[in-house]
């Protein structure tokens, strides 16, 4: 991935790249990992924001691509299926990448990924990404939530705002590709909630609240449920 070779300009301030797609923030780290969380609303129904989900060459960044073009993308959107990346080689060989294997697949709520994506597949840690969507009156809220630990070469406070910052971009590429992000207002979001996930078809509702309360929330859910269950 390109964002292996060009790590010092990943770790330039986020803002100088890309604008949110709504909210972003680094939730929690330590010395052992960190959680990134980002949210965004579209005016898109939840089956179409799941169509466009399982096409990750539609809306994933060609500059976290190994290849750098995004045609080599194909995901599997069910348990056990892959998000690869074919590498087209000299001589016509090909070879291919791994980005993340499936783990949860419901149609139109959740996807759930497991990957350490860039510079991250080469140190002793493991990525979780789970992908929430979320019903609202005027589309679909979605929510990225990342989470990684384990052992790594790299200094938390400096790899964390790097990919935030990454992971944040394929959220504000998923939104464009579904017509562009959608304003919050009123002080209100909905964004969908790591401790329960709705069903695809329930009525669209209003959650008081701030972004960045919608994310914090995340932990302290995990903490008292050991965990987002169903699994």
């Amino acid at each position: 991935m390109k964002f292996g070779t060009r790590m010092a300009v990943v770790l330039l301030p986020a803002a100088l790249f890309y604008a949110p797609a709504a909210g972003a923030k680094v939730i929690d780290q330590s010395d052992i990992g960190f959680t990134v969380a980002h949210t965004a609303k579209v005016a898109a129904t939840p089956g179409d924001v799941w169509k466009m989900l399982r096409t990750p060459d539609k809306w994933w960044s060609a500059e976290h691509s190994w290849s750098g073009d995004t045609a080599n993308f194909w995901l599997d959107a069910q348990a056990g299926g892959c998000f690869c990346e074919k590498l087209p080689g000299k001589d016509g060989a090909m070879g291919s990448v791994q980005h993340a294997r499936i783990l949860f697949a419901q149609p139109g709520q959740m996807m759930r990924l497991s990957g350490a994506f860039g510079p991250l597949q080469g140190e002793a840690v493991t990525g979780t990404l789970t992908i929430q969507i979320q019903p609202t009156a005027a589309g679909s809220a979605i929510r990225f939530d990342y989470v990684v630990g384990g052992y790594m070469r790299f200094k938390t406070a400096e790899i964390a705002p790097a990919v935030d910052q990454v992971i944040g971009e394929q959220l504000v590429g998923l939104a464009k590709a579904l017509g562009g992000a959608l304003p919050v207002t009123g002080g209100k979001a909905d964004v969908p909630d790591e401790k329960a996930v709705p069903a695809a078809d329930a009525p669209a509702k209003d959650e008081p609240g701030s972004l960045d309360d919608a994310m914090a929330d995340l932990l302290k859910g995990d903490a008292a449920t050991g965990g987002a269950g169903g699994d």
